[in-house]
Formats: structure tokens, sequence, C-alpha cells
């Protein structure tokens, strides 16, 4: 009633005409100090409604992020949760620069450590100005505006800044001064006062317009981000103006020079982005894969199973490798990566890299973790597991490694190969760690596609196809999976042959074991754990690597590791995926947006990372080889033919053989007609495998029985040497190959494609047949 009654005071000392004032100051000089009373009166006695305490609104405070922390606590990415204000988080008055501090007090409330809340000289120096002047002069001090700052109600807006609301803020400012201290007054203040636009809190201001943290701003910014106070959203010359006036007052004028243009230039800054360079962001498609399940509120920490120090030795890792492959004059046209580690007992995840980021990607949102890319290659362990399983096949077997008709729709599909000198035939441990396509073909056969892809899905990967569908191709990886998927695939084989899923987020209770989080999923024992030994063993074997990938290569590390490449058709997708005791890490090496990459394969591009990251992780711990399981035989071997050398094999029980010989239908020499190609045959796709080097990838040409006398090969019309097989290094496209005799006439002829190679292949294979 008492607040009506000075609001209709002040209204009629407004209402005095102009010609009227000097005649009546004596009686304006009444009511001025009437006012003043009135609100000392006011101000005296309690606010209308309950202030907080200092603790509360502290706890209260909700940053308009929500943070990912890693297992340890340690902050990882933040994520805007809260549209409607840009709020980061509560910053202590010690961590606020001293040049801000000195120009906020001498800006706004130069007797902020003398007065209790309200400044009475302040308020008659305002009510006089009011009077006697055009423009209107406020009095309000740090306190009262903190009461509005609290309070809704006592909150002034530009269209209503009554002298009610003047009272109510002097009352709520009297009361926090008496049970506040004046370092928290300033505290709470600094963090919940309004700047520019959605910008709420120094944290917010000092971090999006000046790009550092509050401790860190100078006296130039400073007195800008005060002057916004008065008027957050006036021009850039105004906010210049006015900031100038604060440095000339904590002599700092020299500070005024470019002021205007550094104003646009921090204004111009997109006002949606905290960049300090101190903000985390070392996991964003994983915090974006967080958030899109659980939406959580402004505020919330999740702590997710990442581990900090190996994500960000992860994100180096990748970016730095990309740099290598794109150095001037080597470029190989490869952008993007992802990286993957998981641990094998528990399932956690402990690093997610879905992308090499923005310097490097040109589409660094995509999330290669999660993306849908072909396998290649690095399907063919799963394919000798269930072999070996069925007992179709035992590590020792042997398998023909020479072109192979295969009926498809378009024709006949003949995988190419590694070419072997004695007569095509290796094992399956060879087969398998050199990645011979030919091999696994036959595999194939005898597991057939539809069998092989129902044990894909018992593994998790995503296959949305019927084995039919894929067809033989499907031994060379021709579904796709994504990294996530295909490595916690392989890391059933590290668990024995049991898929199971993974963690993404610590549980709310701890301690918590391993175990725990592991039995949190359901569990398939997809392989039996003596298959799953073997296949991890043929894996690890160096020495089965030799034919295509030599001894010294990224694939072999000082301690104990099962690993495998991949590369799909046209080089657009290279992984390199393996295991060691106790993680499993996947990489994918490619373009986000398809693009194919030059001359770069699992071995030269993910698989560098592959074993960086496996270094790291074993910097301190080693990674003995897996004991042997019960029930699987250790028996020496012997090749007839020296095939391939003695060596110790394992084997499922009642599978061993102590001599591994080729029968003689595989010894026994071809026969047929004089005049016929008998290879490649006629409708011919030849796929090429990027993954192995194009010169061991050569096709050979043969007539089916003994070479005609003066027949000379002709291919697309140039002639070829005159012999009986004659290896030819293809080039990607139609090709007409031709069986002539020594008149000229064309005695037999196929026609045959080339699909796999890249660009930058064909002009060395075009001069490379011999």
């Amino acid at each position: 009633m008492v607040a009506g009654k000075i609001a209709g005071m002040v209204a009629g000392m407004s209402a005095v005409p102009e010609g009227r004032r000097w005649g009546g100051a004596r009686r304006a000089v009444h009511a001025v100090l009437s006012v003043v009373l009135s609100l000392g009166s006011l101000a005296t006695s309690a606010p209308a409604r309950a202030v907080p305490s200092f603790d509360e609104v502290r706890q209260d405070w909700r940053a308009s992020d929500w943070i990912l922390l890693d297992r340890s606590g340690e902050p990882l990415q933040r994520l805007r949760a809260d549209m409607r204000a840009q709020r980061g988080d509560w910053v202590t008055l010690t961590d606020v620069s001293p040049a801000f501090r000195q120009a906020l007090i001498v800006s706004e409330d130069k007797r902020f450590y003398a007065h209790s809340g309200v400044d009475w000289r302040g308020v008659a120096a305002a009510a006089w100005g009011n009077l006697w002047h055009s423009r209107t002069r406020g009095a309000s001090t740090l306190t009262m505006q903190l009461a509005g700052l609290l309070d809704d109600d006592l909150r002034p807006s530009a269209r209503n800044r009554s002298v009610t609301q003047k009272v109510g803020q002097a009352a709520t400012a009297v009361w926090l001064e008496q049970r506040w201290r004046k370092d928290q007054i300033l505290e709470a203040y600094l963090n919940l006062v309004p700047f520019r636009g959605e910008l709420v809190g120094i944290s917010a201001v000092s971090q999006t317009l000046f790009g550092k943290l509050p401790i860190g701003l100078d006296a130039r910014e400073a007195a800008l981000a005060v002057a916004l106070l008065r008027a957050p959203n006036a021009s850039a010359a105004r906010v210049s103006q006015r900031a100038c006036g604060i440095l000339k007052d904590i002599g700092q004028a020299a500070d005024c020079s470019g002021l205007e243009g550094y104003t646009q230039l921090v204004f111009s800054r997109p006002a949606s982005v905290m960049t300090t360079r101190d903000a985390v962001n070392l996991a964003p498609h994983f915090a974006r894969r967080v958030f899109s399940e659980r939406r959580p509120p402004a505020g919330t920490r999740i702590t997710s199973t990442l581990d900090a120090n190996l994500q960000r030795m992860a994100v180096s890792t990748l970016q730095q490798t990309l740099r290598e492959l794109s150095t001037p004059g080597r470029s190989r046209n490869v952008q993007d990566g992802a990286i993957v580690v998981i641990d094998n007992a528990s399932g956690d995840i402990l690093a997610w890299v879905g992308s090499s980021g923005a310097a490097l990607s040109s589409a660094a949102q995509v999330d290669g973790v999660t993306s849908l890319r072909q396998a290649g290659s690095t399907l063919k362990p799963f394919l000798y597991a269930q072999a070996i399983a069925e007992r179709r096949l035992t590590a020792a077997s042997l398998l023909d490694d020479s072109p192979i008709d295969l009926p498809t729709g378009g024709g006949l599909y003949i995988p190419q190969n590694y070419d072997r000198h004695f007569k095509g035939w290796v094992s399956a441990r060879t087969a398998l760690g050199s990645s011979l396509n030919v091999p696994a073909v036959r595999t194939l056969v005898m597991v057939t596609p539809r069998r092989f892809a129902q044990t894909l899905v018992s593994l998790g990967l995503p296959l949305t196809q019927s084995g039919d569908y894929y067809g033989f191709s499907l031994a060379l990886g021709s579904a796709d999976v994504t990294l996530l998927t295909l490595t916690n695939a392989y890391r059933a084989l590290a668990n024995g042959g049991t898929a199971s899923g993974v963690n993404e987020r610590m549980p709310a209770r701890s301690p918590s074991s391993a175990k725990d989080r592991a039995d949190g999923h359901p569990r398939t024992a997809v392989f039996s754990p003596q298959v799953s030994f073997i296949v991890s063993d043929m894996l690890a074997d160096r020495q089965a690597r030799t034919r295509t990938f030599g001894l010294d290569s990224p694939l072999s590390t000082r301690y104990w590791t099962a690993v495998k490449t991949g590369t799909s058709k046209d080089m657009r997708d290279n992984w390199a995926v393996g295991y060691s005791r106790r993680y499993t890490v996947g990489v994918w090496v490619g373009n986000a947006d398809g693009a194919p990459m030059w001359d770069v394969s699992g071995v030269s591009g993910a698989a560098p990372i592959w074993h960086r990251v496996m270094d790291y992780l074993h910097r301190r711990t080693a990674s003995l080889p897996p004991p042997a399981p019960p029930d699987v035989e250790h028996v020496a071997v012997q090749y007839a033919q020296h095939v391939e050398p003695a060596r110790e094999e394992w084997f499922l029980p009642g599978t061993s053989q102590n001599t591994i010989a080729l029968s003689a239908l595989a010894t026994k020499a071809p026969s047929g007609p004089l005049w016929r190609i008998a290879g490649p045959t006629d409708g011919t796709i030849v796929a090429l495998d990027p993954d192995i080097p194009p010169a061991n990838q050569r096709l050979w040409f043969q007539v089916a029985a003994a070479w005609p006398k003066g027949a000379v090969w002709r291919l697309d019309g140039k002639p070829l040497a005159g012999s009986a097989r004659v290896s030819w290094l293809p080039w990607p496209g139609r090709h007409t190959l031709e069986l002539v005799d020594a008149s000229g006439t064309v005695r037999d002829s196929v026609r045959f494609e080339v699909r796999g190679a890249t660009v930058n292949d064909d002009k060395r294979m075009r001069n490379a047949s011999r």
C-alpha cells in the first residue's frame, strides 16, 4: 500500500509542467525525501517471498548442456540440452579475472563493498536527477539486481520498471546482505545475470564471445562484457562506446583504440557454440548416441565406459595416420576413419572415435562406428570357424587356390587371388592368414551361404538379407556391417565363441565387477571354446600371413594378438580388427561419402592404426597366448609333396591327421579337346581383392590340353606370348581372349570382365602383362 503511494508521488512529480517546476522546487525536495524515507522503511522489512540461501541457489543451478564423463569422472563431451538459454557451469568468484570484477564494480555499483544492499546516496541522487533532468538515472545496486534475478516478480522488464519493484528489490537486497556474504552475492550475480541474446552467466559469455574461461578475460574483454549488462542487444557502436567509458574509469583508456571493430568481430561469432580452447570435445559421436537414447536434461552428468586417455590417444593416432596418407605428392584420397575398443571380459566400450574430425573430413558429423560398410575379408574367420565346427575342415586341411567357376545370375563368378606355383594347394591356416579368396569361396561352397549368414546374424552382425541373396560373394564380405558390430563379433572369438552385448554407460551402483556388467546382457554360444581357440591361433600365426603380407607388417605385434584385415571392392573401405587377451580393437578407414581410396588396403590404412592402439593398451601389460581349452589335440603333421612345411597343428577331437596328402584326383593332369581355352571360362567375372598387392593377383590363360603347335594367345586384338599357360595382370573392363592357330584362325574365344581395380592401378596393370 505504501509502495502504491510512493508510485503515485513519483508519477505526480513526473506530471509537473515544466513551467511550474522551479516554483515548486521546495515541495519537490520534500517529495524526494519522502520517497527516500519510504524506501528505507520498506527496505528494512522482510521480503514478500522466501529468498533461497546461497547454497540452495548454487545447488539448483543447471548448465544448458549435459556432460558426458569418462569412467573415472573426467569430462569428455558437452551437448546442448536446453535451447531457451545458454548457460555454462557455475563459476566461483576466484575463477573470474580481477579485470572483470573491477570493471563490474566500477560500472554497476561503485559502493558495493560499502552499502548494506541499498545505496542510499545513490537513491537520493537518482531521485533528484530524475526530477531535474530529462533522462532517468537508476540506483539499483548489484544486490538489488540479484534480488530481481532470484524473484521473477521483482525483475524489471523494458515496459515495466515500477517503483513497487524497486521497493521490493530494496527489501530483498537488505535481507540478502544480512544473510549472504559479499563474495556470495557477487558470485551468484555473475552466474545468473543475462548478457546478450541467449547468453546467461559469466561462463557462457566469456567462452562464447571470447573463446576463453572467465579467469582469462583481459581489461578490454571485461569492459565489453560489462557494457552488455545495461544494453544486451545494443549495436556494436553503442556497446563499444559504453565499454570505452568503462575502460577510462578503470585507467585503461589506451584499450579504446579499435574497440568498435573488435566489438563487431566478437559479435560476429556464432552465439550457439562455446568456443573455449579448454572445452571438451573428445567423443561427439558417442555423446550424440547417448543423447538420442536417453535425452538427458540440462545439467545432467552421465558416466560412460570410455577411458579419456585412451580416447584422446585414439583420436590423435587416427588423425596422424590419415595425415601421413595424405602428404603432398602421395595423397591416397582418404579422409575418414573410426576406432572402437572393447574390454573383452566386461563388454565396456573403452574408446569410440567416429570420425577424423572437421579438419580432415568433409563429413565429420557422420559416425563411422555405426555406419554400414562392406565387410571385405573380415568375415573369413567366422567362415573358417563354422567349417571347422561342422568338421568340414581342419586348420591343416588343403584347399585348392586355383580358379573356380561358380554360377551367378550374371554369368560365372570367379574370384581371383595370389597364384601358387605348386598346383595352388594351401592349408586352411595359410588361406586364412594370407587372406586368400579362392579357398574362402570353396569353403563357403561347403558351408553354404544360407547357413553362414545365419551364423553371422547370431554374432550380432546386421545382415538384412538371406544368404542366398549374397551368394558366394558373402565369403569375400559383400554384406554390410558396422564397425561396432564387427568388432564385437571378433570379441566373441576372444571370449571362447560366446557373443554378448556391449556396455556404453557405467552402472549407477558402484563398485561393479566386469563379470557383473557382462552378465547384464544375453549370451549366445555361437562357437565352442575349442573352435574359437583354433581360429584365434590361425589369426595369430604370423608365418601363415607371409604369403600375402610378409613377416614384417603392422599385423605383427611383440605380444599375442589375433587380427584380420579386409578391403571392400573398389577400395571404398578397409578394416583391421583383432584382439588380445584383454581387448578387442576395430579400425575402419575410408571416406564417409563412399569415394574410393587410392592404393590403400587394410594392411596399409587401418592396420597401422590398429597396431598403435594395441601398443598403447599393452604399454605396461603383456598379452600372453591363451591356454588351450580341454578336448583339443596338438598333433605333429607333415605334408606330402612338400606342399607346406611340417608343423604342429591343433585339431578338434577325432579330426587329427599326421600326414596331409593330395588325392590322386587332385594331381591328375587335365585332359580334353586340344583347341579349347580352359581358363578363364566364357562369362567369367574376375573380382580382384584390393587387400592383396596387384602383382599377386595375376590371371592365368591356359588351354585344356597340350599346347597346339604354332598357337598364340590374342587379348583384345593384341597378341600375347605363345605357351600353354600365360599369366596376365588384369585391368578393369570387358575383355576378349582368343586362341589363334598358326594360320591366324581363331580356334576358341571367351569373354570375361574384370572388376575391383582402382583408377590408379589402371596404367600399371596395362603394362604388366607377361
